[in-house]
C-alpha cells in the first residue's frame, strides 16, 4: 500500500468516474484501474461497486476512504513540516549552553529566534559541560555552546566555531583596588571575595604560572556557581573580585595585574558527528560570529 494509491482512491471516491480521475491525475485508465485492484488485493476486500460506467463505494470502501483520507493529510502535514525545517524555519531547537556563553547568547538568541523564526521552538538548557554533554549523547539536546577546554576530546563530538574569549579579573567601579596606582599584584586580590564559574584544568595552569601555587582556583576562589550573572551581580554590589572573560561585564572595570593575565576561553558549537543538523542550527552559527568577537 502505498501513498499513491490511497491519493488513487481518494480522486475515485470523489468523482466515481474512472475516466475523469485518471485524466485529472495524468494517468491513463487502465493504470488507475491497476492501481486501484492492487489496494483492493492488499486489502482484501473490494473498495467499489462497477455499476454501469459509475463507481460506488461499498461499506469496506467508506471507510477505507476516511482512514486514507487521515493518512494523506498527515503525510502532506509532515512533508510540508519538512520542507519548513529544511529552512530552518519549523521544527525544535533544543540547545545547551555553558555559563559563560549563557552569559553572553542566551538573550540575544531568544531574541533573534523570536523576532526571525517565530515558528521554530527553541529550548536551552544551562548546565556544566559534562551534564551537557550527557544530554547531547542521550538526544536529549541538538548541540552545545561551551567553553571547549573544558571538553574532553572524544571521537563522537565535533567543535566548530570556535572564539577566543579575553578572560579578566573586574571589579565595581569606586572598589579599593580601582584606587591603587598601577598594576596590582595578584597578593592584592585574596584580601577581598573572589568569585568565577568553574574552570578548566588550562585556565588553572595558566593561573599557577603566572601568579603561583596560590592562584590554583581550588586556593583562591571563594565563591563558585555555573551562574555567571549572578556571579557578575554580586560583583556590582559588594567588593568582590569576578574572574570572568571580558565581554560578560562590561560595566565593570577590568584590574591590570602585574603580570598580566594570559588566559582565554573558547567558545565552540559542539554536535554530535555524523549527525544530522537540527533546524535552526545556522542562526546560532551566525550569532556567534556576530557577538563572540
Amino acid at each position: 500500500m502505498t501513498l499513491v494509491q490511497l491519493r488513487h482512491l481518494l480522486s475515485l471516491a470523489r468523482t466515481g468516474s474512472f475516466s475523469q480521475s485518471a485524466a485529472a491525475m495524468f494517468l491513463t485508465q487502465p493504470a488507475l484501474s491497476r492501481s486501484i485492484r492492487a489496494l483492493e488485493g492488499e486489502l482484501g476486500q473490494p473498495l467499489f461497486d462497477r455499476i454501469g460506467r459509475t463507481s460506488e463505494l461499498t461499506p469496506f470502501g467508506r471507510e477505507a476512504v476516511e482512514r486514507a483520507r487521515e493518512l494523506v493529510l498527515a503525510a502532506d502535514d509532515l512533508r510540508d513540516s519538512g520542507r519548513l525545517a529544511a529552512d530552518g524555519q519549523h521544527g525544535t531547537l533544543r540547545i545547551g549552553m555553558g555559563s559563560g556563553p549563557g552569559a553572553m547568547l542566551m538573550t540575544p538568541l531568544l531574541l533573534k529566534m523570536a523576532q526571525e523564526r517565530p515558528q521554530l521552538h527553541v529550548e536551552v538548557a544551562r548546565a556544566g559541560t559534562e551534564l551537557l554533554v550527557q544530554g547531547l549523547r542521550e538526544r536529549t539536546l541538538d548541540a552545545l555552546i561551551v567553553d571547549a577546554r573544558s571538553l574532553r576530546p572524544a571521537p563522537d563530538l565535533v567543535a566548530q566555531a570556535l572564539h577566543d574569549m579575553r578572560g579578566a579579573f573586574m571589579v565595581r567601579r569606586g572598589h579599593p583596588l580601582t584606587r591603587r596606582r598601577g598594576a596590582v599584584g595578584f597578593d592584592a586580590l585574596l584580601h577581598y571575595p573572589l568569585a568565577s564559574t568553574p574552570l578548566s584544568d588550562e585556565v588553572a595552569r595558566v593561573l599557577v604560572e603566572r601568579y603561583g601555587p596560590e592562584a590554583h582556583p581550588s586556593q583562591c576562589v571563594t565563591l563558585q556557581c555555573e551562574e555567571l550573572p549572578s556571579l557578575v551581580d554580586v560583583a556590582r554590589r559588594s567588593d568582590t573580585v569576578l574572574l570572568a572573560i571580558r565581554a560578560a561585564a562590561p560595566d565593570l572595570v577590568e584590574l591590570k595585574l602585574q603580570p598580566e593575565l594570559l588566559a582565554t576561553a573558547r567558545f565552540g558549537l559542539v554536535t554530535l558527528k555524523r549527525r544530522t543538523a537540527p533546524a535552526g542550527l545556522d542562526a546560532v552559527r551566525s550569532l556567534m560570529d556576530e557577538l563572540l568577537v
